[in-house]
């Protein structure tokens, strides 16, 4: 029988007001119903925001060191249940068991992480031109944070958006993607079971068009931070800043890796494929374009198609090298694409079709003679396609490195040292790499994109995500 779930607000587990719910489903068994969750409205999503907002004061006033053990607390709860997260999280999003078990690892310590931050927020204390005057500066929490996030990184994401929020003393209101709520629902439950007050999280399910546009633009929130599309996240601008509010987006990607005339091919074909086709390549930093040196292009076709065709499919619990795409509208686009792709002259090397077996499983697809001007070259396609575009020299391959709307993260495999300190330079992304995949990142330093795909406002992780949360005074005192 499927989970019966509820909005988790003032630290209660409630139905919405409309009384009406939805469905989440396995996408390697679209038959199995996994759970069903309150679909909410505005007035939902406005109950969830007053609590937060009564919250927010005593939280606000809480001690740092005591909001950082009741974050660390959490992640050794989640710690504990980082098997059945695990298993939830594949069976709502699709990730394999890998996958997935790392993203809650991921969660684990990132709650670990901004528990020991909590004790260091404060301020600093600087010396003054004049005598007899302490000068100093003192943090404070914005009040009350908005939380809009994705289904691809279901608990990595929201996690690392709650665990600063609430370090840097702030109130939130949070709502999950529609397509696999599950785990921010556990994750609420690990916080309150860790001691946090009620009010302070509130975790509210529904459609973006009423519970996430109510949060966006409503008068008592302060803070919002959005991750998803880049036209979502536009529209989510436009709501939050009407009023002032801070804003902080991350959005969509179309990142290049640069393999040069120097790179080692073998390597270079791993460090794509596992860019590309990793989690479905449905990653906002999955690699979507390599960019390669003619010299060693053909070399390098052909060792990726080895890698995409030796890719097994198969339900995520029992740890394939690829499960589902998250839904049907998800395979559908990718398989879309793969169409137009070949309609304007790529070359499909392999792969590209749905399996003829249940669930929402594709073949990784990897297409050749891809002109940068093409549209699988310059929109983001969310699925394990790779578009392989030849060039004649380096300065060419930083060109059209940079020829999309997006600057999320980029690559470069290369044995030049001067190519590599060059690149860092001259590419247009928020997260460089060398000889390294384009996915994966680390916990403790800033991450976020620019052109469109972020807001380039304020940046994610690391202290980065502290100082979104937090306003800072400075302080003149004359004695």
């Amino acid at each position: 029988m499927a989970d019966q779930r509820l909005n988790y607000v003032n630290g209660e587990w409630t139905e919405s007001r409309t009384g009406e719910t939805f469905e989440t489903t396995d996408p390697a068994s679209p038959e199995e119903v996994i759970a069903t969750y309150p679909q909410s409205d505005a007035e939902d999503a406005e109950q969830a925001i007053e609590a937060a907002r009564d919250a927010s004061d005593d939280w606000g006033s809480t001690p740092g060191p005591e909001r950082g053990r009741i974050l660390a607390k959490t992640g050794s709860i989640l710690d504990e249940r980082k098997d059945e997260l695990t298993e939830l999280l594949v069976r709502e999003e699709g990730k394999t068991r890998s996958e997935a078990g790392g993203e809650v690892q991921r969660a684990i310590d990132i709650f670990h992480y901004y528990g020991s931050k909590a004790s260091d927020i404060g301020g600093t204390v600087k010396s003054s031109s004049a005598r007899d005057t302490n000068l100093y500066t003192k943090t404070e929490p914005l009040g009350v944070a908005g939380l809009i996030t994705p289904w691809n990184y279901p608990i990595a994401i929201p996690a690392w958006k709650i665990a600063p929020a609430l370090a840097a003393g702030n109130a939130v209101v949070i709502k999950p993607a529609s397509l696999a709520p599950g785990v921010v629902h556990e994750m609420a439950d690990a916080l309150e079971e860790a001691g946090l007050p009620a009010g302070v999280l509130n975790v509210v399910t529904g459609p973006g068009s009423e519970v996430g546009g109510t949060i966006a633009s409503h008068e008592a929130v302060d803070a919002i931070s959005f991750t998803g599309s880049t036209a979502v996240g536009n529209t989510v601008y436009d709501a939050a800043t009407e009023d002032g509010k801070r804003v902080q987006l991350e959005m969509g990607g179309k990142n290049p890796t640069v393999v040069s005339d120097s790179a080692n091919v073998e390597e270079a074909a791993d460090i794509v494929a596992n860019g590309a086709f990793g989690v479905t390549g449905q990653a906002c930093t999955a690699a979507s374009r390599a960019i390669v040196h003619e010299d060693v292009y053909d070399e390098f076709v052909d060792a990726v198609v080895d890698r995409a065709d030796a890719i097994d499919h198969g339900h995520g619990l029992d740890d394939p090298g690829m499960g589902p795409h998250v839904s049907e509208s998800e395979l559908e686009s990718t398989l879309e694409y793969v169409d137009i792709a070949q309609e304007e002259g790529a070359t499909l090397e392999c792969g590209g079709s749905a399996l003829d077996r249940e669930g929402y499983f594709v073949e990784p697809a990897v297409f050749s003679d891809v002109d940068s001007e093409m549209r699988i070259a310059q929109e983001e396609v969310f699925g394990p396609v790779l578009a392989i575009i030849p060039v004649s020299s380096y300065d060419e391959a930083i060109h059209v490195a940079n020829d999309v709307d997006y600057g999320l993260s980029a690559s470069v495999v290369t044995d030049d040292h001067t190519e590599a300190n060059r690149f860092v330079e001259e590419v247009d992304a928020g997260v460089v790499k060398i000889n390294e995949k384009t996915t994966g990142l680390e916990l403790h330093v800033p991450f976020g994109g620019m052109k469109a795909s972020s807001s380039e406002t304020y940046r994610e992780q690391g202290d980065a995500g502290l100082d979104f949360y937090s306003i800072t005074k400075t302080v003149y005192d004359n004695y």
